[in-house]
């Protein structure tokens, strides 16, 4: 699954780190999202999503 969670990373200025924490999940975790080698549940897709106040569609698109 496509997403654009390092772009709106940049776009507010929250490392790995900090986006891991505020959404309970490890900077690994996060990682692996963002290089594709991994795909969100549903519902951190949504804690990420309401965390940079956009919709889930606006971060993920299939592929």
């Amino acid at each position: 699954m496509k997403n654009k969670i390092r772009m709106y990373r940049a776009m507010t200025n929250i490392t790995q780190e900090e986006l891991a924490k505020k959404v309970g999940v490890t900077r690994q975790r996060i990682i692996a999202i963002e290089n594709e080698r991994s795909d969100p549940s549903l519902k951190l897709a949504i804690r990420i999503a309401r965390l940079f106040k956009v919709r889930v569609e606006e971060l993920f698109t299939s592929d």
